[in-house]
């Protein structure tokens, strides 16, 4: 589903495996804006939906690569890694 997609001006958007994660972050915002303000045609509408999956699927997976990382950097440091909240402060509150 890497497949390359048209951004809003038109131009190619990169394939999701090639975006560092505030690259894919960034995106996945402006598509879900651009979805929730409607307008599209369906197939267009159908195109963004797939855009934002592949860009959640791409910041999901970076996300859980540097959580191992950081378990290993811990590891390596002697320390046992406990209960880590990586949420933003907004949603650690809930």
């Amino acid at each position: 589903m890497d497949r390359t997609e048209s951004t809003e001006g038109g131009s190619p958007a990169a394939p999701t495996d090639e975006l560092a994660f505030d690259d894919a972050l960034a995106e996945l915002q402006r598509t879900v804006a651009e979805l929730e303000a409607g307008g599209q045609p369906l197939e267009a509408s159908i195109a963004l939906y797939e855009r934002g999956v592949a860009l959640h699927e791409r910041c999901a997976r970076l996300l859980a690569e540097a959580e191992l990382r950081v378990q290993r950097l811990v590891e390596r440091a002697g320390g046992a890694l406990a209960a880590l909240d990586v949420r933003p402060d907004e949603a650690a509150e809930e």
